[in-house]
């Protein structure tokens, strides 16, 4: 798929879901005093943008170490984000979140929260289809993150102001999108393959 730079950053924002982290962080720093949580929040965002930025400066590298193409790049990664999408749509009940006690750091906010496996999956893929447009992907993440940072830093005036039943069809709209992008990724790729197939045969 040919990304643009306003696809890609929306694609980044439904991936780490800054809407539907709101209810994790607000779990994860229940112990955490009040104005201790904005910061804590920031760093916890900037670990995930440094982790996800690493990953577009090896991301070649380490395809070429793991000898995957980025065919089987792209199907895996469309599967994956159409498993993150279902768990939009269907999430978990709140109460099989573990408890967590004391602050936070890196896990399970900045990992798996916001750079997860299917964050991760997709910078590698943008990085690998068009490594020239390195500055772009890092312009889109740089927007994706901020944004996190400033829907978690608000996230309870945010569900003060919409409502918890607001936020809920909010995560779940950005499922619905994500499993049409998850869907034309997995498509595409599939149909690339059978292209490969006849050209071997």
């Amino acid at each position: 798929m040919n990304y643009t730079f306003a696809s890609a950053t929306i694609l980044l924002i439904l991936i780490t879901d800054p809407i539907g982290n709101i209810p994790i962080f607000a779990n994860a720093l229940k112990h955490v005093a009040p104005e201790r949580r904005p910061w804590v929040i920031l760093r916890e965002v900037l670990i995930a943008f440094f982790l996800l930025l690493s990953f577009m400066f090896v991301g070649s590298g380490f395809l070429r170490l793991m000898n995957l193409s980025e065919l089987s790049l792209q199907i895996g990664g469309g599967v994956i984000l159409f498993l993150i999408a279902l768990r939009m749509i269907f999430p978990q009940a709140a109460g099989e979140a573990a408890e967590i006690v004391g602050e936070p750091l890196i896990v399970p906010l900045a990992i798996p929260a916001i750079a997860g496996p299917s964050a991760l999956a997709t910078v590698l893929l943008l990085v690998s289809q068009a490594p020239e447009r390195r500055v772009e992907w890092i312009g889109a993440l740089c927007i994706t993150m901020a944004l996190s940072a400033v829907v978690l830093v608000m996230a309870e005036r945010i569900q003060r102001i919409v409502g918890t039943r607001i936020v809920v069809a909010l995560e779940r709209l950005m499922g619905l999108v994500l499993v049409a992008v998850s869907i034309e990724m997995m498509l595409r790729g599939v149909k690339a393959f059978a292209v490969q197939l006849k050209t071997v045969t």
